[in-house]
């Protein structure tokens, strides 16, 4: 069964004999893969009043250990959103009453940030949709071929890894 990438393919390998364009058969794919899962993915927080760093940055606090406090450090790192951006997804959820900022006990000078009640309730109800949907996205794939293409996916990540 031919794609819109097999289609590309060909016309290159037409145009192009020369030049080996296998590669865009995986990127290709990975690509339009990316923008159907982030609109599925997007569509699905926006239901729960989330975009999706605010989700990752609930998410993350949500499955560390209780209470459920983490420094903007910690939760970058631990999270896939920028350093950049953990100030300004704070300011936003602490200001919908989601995450408070405070004090660290163990350093005065450093701040935690802990997911409140609200919270932690918001992520709860999000996840089994959010698992529901990513869920159907990979419908089409057996357990096995999950673990393959996940196992795949780390190589190449670990590869490009600075």
């Amino acid at each position: 069964m031919a794609d819109h990438v097999d289609l590309v393919l060909d016309q290159w390998r037409a145009q192009r004999p020369d030049l080996d364009v296998s590669p865009m058969a995986v990127i290709g794919r990975l690509s339009r893969l990316n923008r159907v899962i982030d609109g599925e993915l997007r569509a699905n927080f926006a239901r729960h009043g989330l975009d999706r760093a605010s989700f990752d940055v609930l998410a993350t606090l949500r499955r560390s250990a209780p209470p459920h406090r983490l420094t903007p450090t910690e939760l970058m790192r631990s999270s896939m959103i920028t350093s950049g951006a953990v100030t300004q997804r704070l300011d936003r959820l602490e200001a919908r009453g989601l995450v408070t900022r405070g004090p660290s006990p163990v350093d005065g000078r450093g701040v935690v940030v802990a997911l409140t009640d609200e919270g932690r309730g918001l992520v709860d109800k999000t996840l089994p949709d959010h698992l529901a949907t990513e869920e159907r996205l990979l419908a089409a794939l057996s357990p096995a071929e999950r673990e393959r293409l996940a196992a795949t996916l780390r190589t190449v990540l670990e590869s490009l890894a600075e």
